[in-house]
């Protein structure tokens, strides 16, 4: 695996990424189906197939990612457009005009990506939502050191995670209205989630 992301392994990222939710789309919905409002798969699909069709040319990582915020914002439906919207704006600025990312570069991305979410979310951990993936994602790439093995411990982390929502009763977005019986059901946002950093982890191994 790279220890560093080239434009090239950032668009094949985002690719990647689209042909993921098509993959899981029907599977995202079930999720949502159980907790929210059976729309997230459909929505995310939707969403990263605007984002392919509104890919800038050019070798600036940071350009890259802002043009999937404004596709997601503008084509995602129900709280996950504005919540990736914005997550990928935050972490898209330091990245602007760069055509190579390093392990500081993507550790700041991680954190940027967070901060973006709880911002927006006004989550937290613990909450039954994207977060509970995110968040122990962006500890474990910055503990591991190296973008190769961050990436790994990044996917193993937002994993567990995910699955760590499971036995969670939701405290914010729509899940929360269920209360207990939001409860044996993992979350969709969560696992969109991993599913985007086990993309980037594929990506940067292909480009080895």
């Amino acid at each position: 695996m790279t220890d560093a992301l080239t434009c090239d392994i950032v668009r094949n990222w985002i690719c990647k990424t689209a042909e993921v939710m098509a993959e899981n789309r029907a599977y995202l919905t079930e999720l949502d189906s159980a907790i929210g409002d059976a729309d997230h798969g459909n929505n995310m699909d939707r969403g990263y197939k605007a984002v392919i069709e509104k890919l800038p040319d050019g070798d600036d990582v940071g350009a890259l990612l802002k043009a999937v915020s404004m596709a997601l914002i503008s084509k995602v439906g129900g709280a996950a457009g504005p919540l990736y919207g914005t997550m990928f704006l935050q972490a898209s600025k330091p990245l602007m005009g760069k055509s190579e990312i390093g392990f500081d570069e993507l550790a700041q991305f991680f954190d940027d990506a967070v901060a973006g979410v709880k911002m927006r979310g006004k989550a937290d951990v613990g909450m039954k939502t994207m977060l509970d993936a995110l968040v122990p994602a962006a500890e474990a790439f910055r503990a591991a050191g190296s973008v190769s093995d961050g990436l790994e411990a990044a996917v193993v982390a937002a994993e567990k995670g995910m699955k760590d929502t499971i036995p969670m009763i939701a405290t914010k977005g729509r899940a929360s209205y269920l209360g207990e019986r939001s409860r044996d059901h993992q979350d969709p946002g969560a696992t969109s989630s991993y599913l985007i950093i086990k993309a980037l982890r594929d990506a940067a191994s292909e480009a080895a």
